[in-house]
């Protein structure tokens, strides 16, 4: 048995992967702390519960309109009118089995092999597999930390060629936390605007941004932008919903029509009760959500005020989402009882196996000199699992 080519060039989630061997760990007995996962702690609000519940005793466990039920897509219109001032129908709103499944439909339906896709670095580990998968190339630009990790016009200027397709930007970013300011996304914009290709604007972190402004999407700054713009986005971080595995794009009628014809003959419609409690989710109280975003704020400054102590690590400050990207540079090329630490993979199995602290090595993301930590777990856990990091790093000569 031969598998397809594709099969074979997907490279498994370093993230998931850890977490696994983490959980695993745990169920044996050890006390493991983890910074590797990029899942809420917090349990979904009350609210949103009920309305599946609701939904399942309604009956509403039949099939839907491929593209997601209207009501849900007007509510998306309503939100992406409220919060960014963009107008879309609900005919452009193509609702998936995630912001993930999302994202693998924008792929297909703009980029074919021979074509290239701009990729800052460092970027979510899912954006390499999924270009690939679709047949394309990556065009890998990394965007520098003096710079807040963030893509500068003159590096967009540098990538651009005849087989550019599209851009991804994600803000706020997963790794890094960096969140692009109003004044970045226009000198962006005026390098995309003089080419002929398209962005995906990942905003799937919007609500975690920690500096009390909110996300502004590359979309929002001109009609011609929102026209080369699809956004992605869900209810998986902001309301604590990754099970319920609910996203969506909005994008022009030519892309989302195409998307909904692809997601036709693939997954169909996404799941029918998820989308009654996603329904719920935008339209109902948020205050969960800011008191969520306020405990990570907290966290957030904790966890950076510690790493900053620790010698040999520096850590540049975060806008948003909620994970730190450390520098872990300065222990390149030292040991741990014989074993040599030669890029971030080596410190995180290290890590993992002598003090059972779970952390991503940044080579995932394309950068092979940070680890990234969420903070998505207790405070108490966040101390214990640094306390732990600080001793070992002590150790390492």
């Amino acid at each position: 048995m031969k598998l397809a080519n594709r099969a074979l060039n997907i490279s498994p989630s370093p993230t998931l992967a850890i977490d696994t061997v983490a959980k695993e760990m745990m169920a044996n007995g050890l006390e493991v702390v983890s910074f590797a996962a990029g899942e809420p702690d917090f349990d979904t609000p009350e609210h949103i519960k009920e309305a599946a519940i609701a939904a399942i005793r309604a009956g509403k466990t039949k099939y839907t309109p491929v593209t997601g039920t209207c009501y849900l897509r007007e509510a998306i219109c309503t939100k992406l009118k409220t919060d960014q001032g963009l107008d879309y129908k609900p005919e452009q709103i193509v609702v998936s089995a995630g912001a993930k499944h999302s994202l693998y439909n924008t792929l297909q339906v703009l980029v074919q092999p021979g074509d290239e896709v701009i990729l800052p670095a460092p970027y979510w580990v899912s954006y390499l597999e999924q270009i690939k998968l679709a047949g394309a190339e990556a065009r890998i630009v990394q965007a520098r930390e003096e710079n807040g990790f963030k893509l500068t016009p003159a590096e967009l200027q540098s990538a651009i060629n005849t087989r550019t397709k599209l851009l991804i930007l994600n803000s706020p970013n997963n790794p890094t936390g960096a969140v692009y300011t109003v004044d970045e996304l226009q000198a962006l914009a005026a390098v995309i605007n003089k080419y002929d290709f398209m962005v995906i604007s990942d905003e799937i972190y919007e609500k975690f941004i920690y500096n009390g402004t909110k996300l502004v999407s590359i979309a929002s700054l001109s009609p011609e932008l929102k026209e080369r713009t699809v956004i992605i986005n869900g209810v998986s971080k902001t309301y604590a919903m990754t099970g319920w595995r609910i996203g969506y794009a909005a994008a022009v009628q030519p892309v989302a029509k195409a998307m909904g014809a692809l997601q036709g003959h693939s997954t169909s419609n996404p799941n029918s009760i998820a989308q009654d409690a996603a329904l719920a989710a935008i339209n109902g109280d948020q205050a969960p959500v800011a008191l969520m975003v306020a405990e990570y704020r907290r966290r957030k400054n904790y966890m950076l005020e510690r790493l900053n102590t620790i010698p040999g690590i520096s850590c540049v400050k975060p806008g948003g989402s909620f994970y730190l990207f450390p520098n872990i540079k300065s222990y390149l090329g030292k040991s741990y009882k014989g074993r040599t630490i030669n890029g971030a993979s080596d410190l995180a199995s290290i890590l993992l196996e002598e003090v059972q602290v779970a952390v991503v090595p940044g080579i995932a993301f394309g950068d092979d000199n940070h680890i990234r930590l969420s903070y998505v777990c207790s405070i108490e856990k966040i101390e214990e699992g640094l306390n732990r990091i600080a001793g070992l790093m002590k150790l390492i000569k």
